[in-house]
């Protein structure tokens, strides 16, 4: 990897910090949003969702022009209405305006990890792509060890308003320096600066097969991936009795195992062959998600146990399957199909919360009923992702015949 390219790593890297930072922390802040707004756990569902909701419009949006330009351009311009959106919410007086302030975040968020991706595809081959992905990846250990618990931490201590003003803070910092060192990325297009029509473009990505196994693949993983995530830490403390410690002890020990996974499986899937690996990460990760959203049973201990093993298997899962995704279309409109996908993923991450919010309720008691279906409807689903997996393989091998 040249300095160049550890730069590049490095700077979008930060951007997913932050940009995962955000989602990851509106879920374990219903313990305070739900009671301070005095909401219903389906509606919190809805706030969640709504990020996800919109990113999915920005992202069929943004298939219209984002291969006209420079990609860090647009990076920037997403990334700057992101941390407006987020300091917004940090401000919202009320429920209502908690949600349209996801709603802003979303919009512009749809467009950040499309770019990102797109990005780390045009400035490293195939065979070194899972390796900076890996790193990339790092950055969700980096939230979860670092980001999670101080965000909680902050809003414990002060309020919730907190861990949104926290990140537009970081996020200011981090927009300075990747406009000053963040090189441009152009080679995707073409030299007389002539382009193809936007519609022409969208026809290519959505009329061929492979891409639309591609978007079921991404859309599909992330569904039985997210379904038990807005929960979980509810789950921990209303059903389980864990305590804030605990629970911020559960990202610290997940996120620091992925911190070192994360890059392994990423060596691992440009060695072994990024099917392979995938198979193997997407079949182990459906032990510990049986037994995380049965957490009633078990002692403390085998919780952090079971967590830890389970951020390591999810991000070692995805890690290949992003690889595998950006290999199947043209650089030249990789915007175009990435800001697609991205708004396939993010319709399917609505999907799941609004799904957790449909199973889940809260008995008279406070605690909350039936999680354990959703553990299971999330095991079907990523079950469902290595026939998907394998169809986009053989048709990558139809095509390269």
């Amino acid at each position: 990897m040249t300095n160049q390219q550890r730069i590049i790593v490095l700077l979008l890297a930060s951007i997913n910090f932050t940009h995962i930072l955000d989602f990851m922390v509106m879920m374990p802040l219903g313990n305070l949003l739900i009671p301070y707004f005095k909401i219903s756990t389906q509606y919190f569902s809805q706030i969640v969702a709504s990020y996800s909701i919109s990113a999915f419009v920005s992202g069929l949006i943004a298939m219209f022009f984002v291969d006209r330009f420079d990609r860090k351009h647009i990076l920037l311009f997403g990334y700057t209405g992101f941390i407006l959106g987020t300091f917004c919410c940090g401000i919202a007086p009320s429920a209502f305006l908690l949600l349209l302030s996801r709603i802003v975040a979303g919009l512009f968020g749809g467009i950040i990890g499309a770019q990102v991706l797109s990005i780390v595809a045009d400035s490293f081959e195939y065979e070194k792509r899972a390796t900076a992905m890996g790193y990339l990846f790092s950055a969700f250990s980096v939230a979860s060890v670092v980001g999670v618990p101080l965000s909680l931490f902050l809003a414990g201590r002060f309020s919730w308003h907190m861990p949104f003003f926290f990140i537009a803070g970081l996020g200011s910092v981090i927009i300075v320096l990747v406009y000053l060192n963040l090189p441009n990325i152009t080679k995707h297009l073409s030299a007389d600066g002539s382009h193809e029509k936007a519609i022409d473009i969208i026809k290519v990505i959505i009329a061929k097969r492979l891409n639309i196994t591609a978007f079921l693949f991404g859309g599909t993983l992330m569904l039985g991936h997210f379904i038990i995530i807005p929960f979980l830490n509810p789950f921990m403390e209303f059903n389980v009795g864990f305590s804030e410690w605990q629970r911020n002890l559960v990202y610290i020990v997940g996120g620091l195992a992925t911190m070192f996974s994360a890059p392994i499986a990423g060596k691992l899937a440009d060695k072994f062959g990024k099917f392979t690996i995938f198979t193997i990460f997407a079949i182990a990760s459906l032990i510990p998600i049986y037994f995380i959203t049965q957490l009633y049973v078990l002692p403390y201990y085998f919780v952090l146990t079971l967590t830890g093993i389970w951020f390591v298997f999810s991000s070692s899962r995805n890690i290949p399957a992003q690889a595998i995704i950006s290999n199947v279309v043209e650089p030249k409109y990789r915007g175009s199909f990435q800001s697609f996908n991205s708004c396939v993923t993010s319709a399917f991450v609505g999907l799941s919360t609004l799904l957790a919010g449909m199973i889940v309720t809260k008995s008279p008691s406070g605690k909350l009923e039936h999680y354990p279906i959703v553990g299971y409807l999330s095991m079907l689903v990523i079950a469902s992702t290595l026939v998907l997996a394998y169809s986009v393989k053989k048709q990558l091998l139809k095509k390269a015949a």
